[in-house]
Parts: structure tokens; C-alpha cells; sequence
């Protein structure tokens, strides 16, 4: 497996890791991932990373699917490849319609067929050929919308690649299909090993009996926070608010992703319950409702012996790439034990 890190989010750069990105290049580190939500664009930092690093790849993760027309997107991730020598990776998503409509106000619709379409539209930019496409997205704008002045274009620049790898963030089980039929990599979250065959193998499984021969295999990335070492496992409820706030505050009652993926890994009484104490104001509650077993599950932390062990788990349910949060005050020792594990 190869080793990643979210180096970023909207709320900027872990600076800390950033000062220490050349170590933790040396020590193994293979990729670097950076989201935005609703806070600071991630190409803007992603350009940042590529003037400090030389090996790793730089993703986002992720761009959402309705915020940029697929044709900036492509743009953003072709102009990252060129200042990285060809490092990048085009993380994709549809986010939500909390964030969807309420940040960027437009409207969340047909995610299935938004996702597979800028994906294709995507690796046309690079190739460089004219986008004249008609289906969720418009390309160029009809003239009974426009002015009708739009012609088909193609891009003015050439990529260092034509062959960006795309990755996409997919929880639902039919976008996770989709996600293993066209795309190069597979952005999960939550992921429990032990429960990978259960939960993922029908679609993983349909996805890729229609995957073309010349995509190669599906990259699958999953992880969570990392600590080695004895009487660390107190440290598993740092992971308490984030899977509070996903599994309750990420939607409303009836439209959750995250929580109804609690529910299929087995939490079900347990989903509710941390929902309805989020959805009322009660969060700290939620947090403390969050099950030991879910935190332990979606993370890696204890004795060097454990965390071993689990790293074998993601190895056997099919991740490729171990994208992990070190905690504590050395990763780059945390990134080169995993190397080790991992080589």
C-alpha cells in the first residue's frame, strides 16, 4: 500500500506538516490530500504544496461536482500538474445539498450522472479535444439559454499529462459502482476493513465487471487516525466530534450519507440516537454517543503489534492506499513505521 496524508482542508494547511514535508517525503510519505468544503479553495494550496515538495503526488480532495463547470475543473487540475511536473490527482465529489445549495446556491441534482459525465468530459480537456457536450452539463451553453454566440472549444494550453488519475469521493452504493466502472481511484471515508465485504463487494463487485481494460485497477484509499504505541487508546476520542457531526449534522433526517453508512456497517440504533441528540442542539451528547467500537473500527491506534494488524486488515479488504492522520508529535516516525509495514 501506498501512504497518504490530508495535509489541508478549508480551513488551511497543517502547518506543522508542511514544515516537515521533506521528511516525511524522505520517510515515505506517497501522496498528499487537501478538501475544501466551504472554507479555502484547494487548488489555491494544492499550488502552494507543489512549490514546496518534489516527489509526492497532490490531491484534492475533493472538488465538488456543481461550484465549477467540469471544464475548470479539468483547467485547475491540468495547471496543478504543470507546476508539480505531473503529480496530480483530480479528487471528485458531489458533496451534499447542505452545502451544495446552501454555500454555492445551485441546485444538487443528478450526482450519478453529473459524476460520470465530468469525468469523461475531463479526460476530453486533456486529451485536447473540443467539448460539445449536451446532458447535465451544457457545453457550450445552447443559444435558447445564451446568447448563442458559444461555440465549441478546446483547451488553450497542453497538459503535462492527458491522463490525469481522477479519484471519487462515493458513499452510496451506487456511486460507488459508478466509482469503480470509470474511475481511476476510490475516495472512501468511514471505512471499516472488517465489514468491507459486506458493505462494498455487490457494488465494488458490478462497477468493475463494466470497468474498461484501460483504466487499469481501481485504487482504493481508506485510513484514519494513526497512534503506535502502549495507553494510546484514550486518543480515539479525538475522533469523537468529526464522526459526531458527520453521522448527525451532515444533512437533515431523512438525507444523511453518512449516517445511513453507520447504520449498513451494524450502528444502527446507535445512528439514530447520535442524529436526533445533533439535530437538537445537543452535541456534545452526540459525541459522547459516538460507540467505542465505532471509533476503535475506523481507526489505528494502539501498540505497535495492533495497529500491525489493522494495517493487514485494510491490506485484505482491498485499500491500496493507507491514507492516515498521525497523532501525537512525530508523523514523520508514524509515516516511516507504516512504510515499513506497507513496503
Amino acid at each position: 500500500m501506498r501512504i497518504a496524508m490530508s495535509i489541508g482542508h478549508g480551513d488551511g494547511l497543517d502547518r506543522r506538516a508542511v514544515d516537515r514535508l521533506d521528511e516525511l517525503e524522505r520517510a515515505g510519505l506517497d501522496m498528499a490530500w487537501v478538501g475544501e468544503a466551504y472554507g479555502f479553495d484547494a487548488p489555491t494550496l494544492l499550488g502552494y504544496l507543489a512549490a514546496k515538495t518534489s516527489r509526492i503526488e497532490l490531491g484534492a480532495g475533493i472538488l465538488n461536482l456543481y461550484s465549477r463547470p467540469p471544464t475548470l475543473l479539468a483547467q485547475s487540475a491540468a495547471a496543478l500538474d504543470y507546476v508539480s511536473g505531473g503529480r496530480a490527482v483530480l479528487g471528485l465529489g458531489t458533496s451534499g445539498p447542505q452545502v451544495i445549495e446552501g454555500w454555492y446556491g445551485v441546485p444538487y441534482d443528478q450526482p450519478l450522472r453529473r459524476t460520470r459525465e465530468a469525468i469523461d468530459i475531463c479526460r476530453q480537456v486533456w486529451r485536447g479535444q473540443r467539448i460539445d457536450h449536451e446532458g447535465a452539463y451544457q457545453i457550450p451553453l445552447p443559444a435558447s439559454v445564451g446568447t448563442g454566440l458559444g461555440k465549441p472549444l478546446k483547451m488553450a494550453a497542453h497538459p503535462v499529462r492527458d491522463r490525469i488519475p481522477i479519484y471519487v469521493a462515493a458513499l452510496g452504493p451506487k456511486n460507488v459502482e459508478l466509482t469503480a466502472e470509470v474511475a481511476d481511484g476510490w475516495l472512501s471515508l468511514m471505512f471499516i476493513p472488517e465489514k468491507a465485504e459486506t458493505v462494498w463487494a455487490e457494488a465494488l463487485t458490478a462497477g468493475r465487471a463494466r470497468r474498461p481494460p484501460e483504466l487499469g485497477p481501481l485504487e482504493i484509499q481508506a485510513g484514519g487516525p494513526v497512534a503506535i504505541g502502549e495507553g494510546l487508546e484514550h486518543l480515539r476520542d479525538a475522533g469523537r466530534p468529526t464522526a459526531a457531526r458527520y453521522i448527525g449534522g451532515m444533512g437533515s433526517r431523512g438525507t444523511n450519507y453518512y449516517n445511513d453508512l453507520a447504520r449498513r456497517y451494524g450502528f444502527e440504533a446507535e445512528a439514530r440516537h447520535i442524529q436526533d441528540l445533533y439535530l437538537d442542539g445537543h452535541r456534545q451528547e452526540a459525541e459522547a454517543a459516538v460507540p467505542e467500537a465505532f471509533l476503535e473500527q475506523t481507526s489505528l491506534i494502539g501498540p505497535a503489534s495492533y495497529v500491525r494488524e489493522r494495517v493487514a486488515r485494510y491490506a485484505e479488504a482491498g485499500v491500496t492506499q493507507l491514507t492516515v492522520t498521525p497523532l501525537g508529535d512525530d508523523p514523520v516516525a508514524v509515516i516511516s513505521q507504516l512504510k515499513e509495514w506497507t513496503a
